[in-house]
């Protein structure tokens, strides 16, 4: 799958600069905010795996924008304050990013929930993928490995045919090279569908939701929301969340809180956030102490002012041009 980063990196980098001195700004002005504790954050059940995860997770699309060692002083600074849920995928950072968890959770690995992605399409490719990873991570297993970017309908024929990637997965599952097989998409939630023909093969499903994911079209079938989501969660699989601030993009119409609250007031278990400094981390982790699901109206009232036009709104393939047109 694409990491879809670069249209909004600029944004990104403006999110990191808010994450520190935004909050400085502020200060001038008013007090400043609680000191962040440790512990807190609610957590939720992951499908039928037994196993509960933070409802915010450390994602690992975003190393690419600091240093390694700020990058491992985020993850460390995660663990610490409760956070369980760490999310990394084989391409990003052209693979370099699975080396920064390589140098931060060795002393912690037993007591987080681990994952990685293969965008692979064949049984070779996927072990193959799956053991560098592993080595880069200096881990011996993962708790959740998924088939990364699970976009078009001949991927999930490519995955599935003899020597396809998913003998790969169920081979690493056999092996204790993983806990759980999941799979992701964030283009088009048609394909999710065809997948969840599949279900019994899955534990877990990854998808974009986010405020403005129902205004992308007048068709309903091209909402995660309102199409991939039910569905997934009728199969009993658990559900993650990426792409909760579109990019960076919907905070020039939304605060962080919203967006959050929002993705976190669905039926899901866990988000998994791109914060790259501790600023960013401590933000979200505050809203996810204080998190109440958000009543009806509110959301309702949310998904208006995306669709709305107003206070510079962008929606519909502006914003997520990461999905099928």
């Amino acid at each position: 799958m694409s990491q879809c980063i670069l249209p909004g990196t600029m944004l990104w980098k403006r999110r990191s600069f808010a994450g520190a001195a935004f909050a400085g700004l502020c200060g001038l002005a008013s007090a400043k905010p609680p000191k962040v504790k440790a512990g807190g954050i609610p957590t939720r059940p992951l499908g039928k795996t037994g196993v509960n995860l933070t409802v915010i997770g450390m994602g690992g699309a975003r190393f690419h924008l600091v240093s390694m060692e700020e990058g491992v002083a985020v993850v460390r600074r995660a663990y610490d304050l409760g956070v369980n849920y760490f999310d990394m995928a084989r391409s990003y950072f052209d693979g370099k990013a699975e080396d920064v968890y390589g140098a931060a959770i060795p002393p912690f690995r037993k007591k987080i929930f681990l994952t990685t992605k293969s965008g692979q399409r064949t049984r070779k490719g996927a072990m193959e993928e799956l053991e560098t990873s592993l080595q880069r991570m200096k881990t011996d297993y993962v708790d959740l490995w998924q088939l990364h970017g699970v976009n078009r309908m001949a991927e999930v024929e490519q995955i599935f045919q003899p020597g396809g990637a998913m003998e790969a997965f169920q081979e690493a599952k056999k092996a204790g090279k993983c806990r759980f097989i999941g799979y992701t998409n964030c283009r088009d939630p048609r394909v999710h569908l065809e997948m969840l023909r599949r279900a019994e093969r899955f534990d877990t499903a990854l998808m974009p939701l986010h405020v403005a994911d129902t205004c992308f079209s007048d068709s309903v079938e091209m909402s995660f929301e309102k199409t991939a989501l039910p569905a997934a969660r009728e199969k009993g699989l658990g559900c993650l969340a990426i792409k909760v601030f579109g990019n960076a993009f919907l905070l020039r119409t939304f605060s962080a809180g919203d967006c959050l609250r929002y993705t976190l007031s669905l039926p899901i278990t866990a988000a998994a956030l791109g914060f790259n400094t501790i600023g960013q981390l401590e933000d979200d982790v505050r809203t996810a102490q204080s998190f109440r699901p958000l009543p009806e109206e509110q959301m309702a009232a949310l998904r208006a002012r995306a669709g709305s036009g107003k206070f510079d709104t962008i929606r519909g393939p502006a914003l997520e041009y990461w999905k099928t047109r």
